[in-house]
């Protein structure tokens, strides 16, 4: 894993999308399609910004694998992770996608939503993942412990506390009993399958979460440290998130 700070969320998001996009007109180039995972939430808003106008990608050789959903909430929902791609996302791209697949946190069965995921996404090698981390250093809904060792593609995952809090603190529910308690997540060997990680992670509150994945123990107990077995993943800063890493770290990665 490779780190590289930049001094503004702006610089931040136009260097992750730009990373991103010349690893999917690669794929698009080498094997005449490509396959990406979109993850949600404040962090990804300027990367996605600036992926949509990318210049030079077919987005009708592209097919999007959603990354994760909670349980028992509706595409309506403000919340909705679904809602969130399908507006962020797909609904601003210059040409449909060759496929999408989501993640239907409202169907009964979230079991069988994973089975057949994980079906289909088998069938389809990552090219770029773009993800973030949580303030307590989950990656997709992974929290603390996280399963390091399944190789499901999608699981059933129970919400932390601090998880459920963050959901809250953001703005997506009322009050922390709305807080969905479950959600379905990629897991994190099925993150680490993709060619190329796109790690993208602004704002202040993250940098306890930054420094423990980056410098801390590489552990279930910090899930998004799984990261640094990845030979191609780049995680992108800004000043905020990178404040309390070592200042040998801030120095070599400082754009």
């Amino acid at each position: 894993m490779t780190v590289q700070i930049y001094s503004t969320v702006e610089k931040m998001g136009a260097a992750a999308a730009a990373y991103g996009a010349e690893k999917i007109r690669k794929a698009i180039a080498e094997r005449g399609s490509a396959n990406i995972i979109i993850a949600t939430g404040a962090s990804q808003f300027s990367m996605l910004c600036e992926l949509i106008k990318a210049p030079g990608i077919e987005w009708g050789k592209v097919t999007m694998f959603h990354l994760d959903e909670y349980v028992g909430i509706p595409e309506s929902h403000p919340a909705s992770f679904r809602k969130y791609i399908k507006e962020r996302f797909v609904a601003n791209l210059p040409a449909p996608l060759k496929a999408a697949y989501f993640v239907d946190g409202s169907n009964p069965d979230p079991q069988k939503v994973c089975d057949e995921l994980g079906e289909i996404i088998a069938q389809n090698p990552i090219d770029a993942c773009f993800i973030g981390i949580g303030e307590n250093g989950h990656i997709a809904f992974n929290d603390p412990p996280a399963d390091f060792d399944t190789e499901k593609a999608y699981l059933v995952v129970d919400l932390d506390e601090a998880c459920r809090k963050q959901q809250l603190g953001e703005g997506w529910f009322p009050t922390i009993n709305d807080v969905p308690k479950q959600a379905i997540s990629m897991s994190p060997r099925q993150i680490l399958k993709s060619k190329a990680i796109i790690n993208t992670v602004p704002d202040a509150r993250k940098a306890d979460a930054v420094k423990i994945t980056i410098e801390g123990e590489l552990c279930p107990e910090h899930p998004a440290s799984v990261i640094r077995f990845h030979a191609d993943c780049v995680t992108f800063l800004d000043t905020a998130s990178a404040a309390k890493l070592s200042k040998i770290t801030k120095d070599f990665c400082t754009r």
